[in-house]
């Protein structure tokens, strides 16, 4: 037997584990997982159609999806929701906002062991309130508070590793980009999903700021409090940084309370944002370089979305999901077991992947199985293996996992956050920045247990607006 006819004689599944190991193959000796996705996906539907139709209409098939795919699916309304949160983060830093923001925590929480670092992080997290990149936040702040940190003597791994933590807040914090990749991949109702990372995110500052508080009043010279301001000099500081509250109040009521979708609420918050910095004086220059950068990072996501989709498209053939699903499932252990062998898999990748191009090409895989172990989507809290409802279920399931694409932005040797720090502060290695994010992977731990552990942290929200 010749080695096509070999090809073409094996099963849909075999195929599909082929094709995947040659994607994994290309990941892990450099080539973009965007493009790695998409050649490993034309591959794949190559194999199959011309496994069943012959090369020569197996070859135009594939041609013809790898056209289409990518256009149906990114054209999608949610999809535009990508750029107006990622224009209203770089608008608010040419109008002043993040360091009118960073001014107020730093005088209202200053004073506590740490204070710099805590006021870092929960600046971090308002600026998180209205832009969804983790990227921009990280770059942003490592401008602002990474030197006035050094000014008073915190050491710089410290500093810089408190930035590249706090910047992932912004994958939690509505709006977050991950999470409208997340609802359109498994599809759910985008705006519950962005309701629904409200209150994760702010269990996961408040942890981030209780370690900072640890580490400050267990290690000496571990950086000073900032004292000094009046109660007067602290409310004079919060006017400056009301029309940050204010976008996240729009958004929040649109989304919440049904005003409009969450592309209007994007779109609302990106020109309230846009008049305020033409307000106070952003040039042509400005407005261009906010434009350019959104566009950028846009067509990074979107590219790979497009190359990934299409891998994601050739396993539906290869009813790898379904299987997989099975297999999971048939196992003679505890689904909690089995749920946290998932994330501990999602650890070890998120060292090699980013975070979008890991939720793209493992939830069309884990998430039937996540379900299909919780006991299926119609299936009531009482009845299910993780104590949440079908549609609960994949909610919970999303901030988790979301949660744990955060870490793989401070991981090395991939860790983009770090990178981006460290570009942005040429004082600071990406070696310095690596070690000063290592205990935030205690409190990303702490989190997860948390948040795995009291499911209506999360879906408290969602079952308000009836939805879980």
């Amino acid at each position: 037997m010749s080695l096509f006819e070999t090809m073409a004689s094996m099963e849909s599944v075999d195929i599909g584990l082929w094709v995947t190991g040659i994607m994994l193959f290309f990941v892990v000796i450099g080539v973009r997982v965007a493009f790695a996705a998409a050649l490993a996906g034309f591959i794949g539907l190559l194999w199959i159609f011309s496994a069943k139709l012959g090369f020569e209409k197996g070859f135009l098939v594939a041609v013809k999806m790898a056209g289409t795919i990518p256009h149906s699916k990114v054209s999608t309304l949610a999809l535009s929701l990508i750029p107006t949160f990622i224009l209203i983060g770089f608008l608010a830093y040419h109008a002043g906002l993040t360091r009118a923001l960073f001014e107020a925590a730093k005088r209202w929480l200053g004073w506590l062991p740490g204070g710099m670092g805590v006021a870092t992080v929960f600046s971090t997290a308002g600026f998180a309130a209205v832009s969804g990149a983790s990227v921009a936040t990280s770059a942003v702040f490592a401008r602002i508070a990474i030197p006035e940190m050094l000014k008073l003597g915190y050491d710089k791994r410290f500093a810089a590793g408190v930035v590249a933590a706090g910047g992932t807040l912004a994958s939690l914090i509505p709006p977050s980009a991950i999470l409208v990749i997340y609802a359109i991949i498994v599809e759910q109702d985008v705006g519950v999903l962005l309701m629904a990372g409200f209150l994760p995110g702010a269990v996961s500052a408040l942890i981030y700021g209780a370690l900072v508080i640890f580490l400050a009043s267990t290690r000496k010279d571990f950086g000073p409090p900032v004292t000094g301001f009046s109660w007067k000099q602290r409310f004079e500081s919060l006017p400056a940084a009301l029309p940050i509250f204010l976008v996240v109040a729009i958004i929040m009521i649109c989304i919440y309370g049904g005003v409009g979708t969450p592309t209007e609420a994007g779109s609302l918050g990106a020109f309230i944002i846009l008049c305020l910095a033409v307000y106070k004086g952003m040039r042509w220059k400005e407005l261009r370089g906010s434009l350019m950068e959104t566009a950028k990072l846009t067509v990074m996501i979107f590219t790979i979305i497009w190359g990934v989709l299409l891998y994601v498209r050739f396993l539906g053939f290869a009813d790898l999901p379904g299987v997989f699903s099975q297999w999971i499932t048939s196992l003679d252990q505890s689904p909690m077991l089995i749920l946290i062998m998932i994330l501990l898999a999602y650890v070890v990748l998120g060292m090699f992947m980013d975070a979008i191009g890991m939720l793209l090409l493992t939830l069309p895989v884990v998430y039937p199985a996540v379900i299909a172990l919780n006991g299926g989507e119609a299936v009531l809290a009482a009845d299910s293996a993780f104590g949440v409802s079908g549609v609960g279920c994949a909610i919970w399931f999303g901030i988790i996992v979301v949660k744990m694409a955060e870490i793989c932005l401070i991981t090395p040797p991939i860790g983009l956050n770090c990178f981006v720090v460290a570009g942005v502060r040429p004082e600071c290695s990406v070696q310095d920045v690596f070690r000063g994010v290592t205990p935030f992977f205690i409190a990303d731990v702490i989190t997860i247990v948390v948040l795995i552990t009291f499911p209506g942290i999360i879906l408290w929200v969602p079952q308000l607006m009836g939805m879980a």
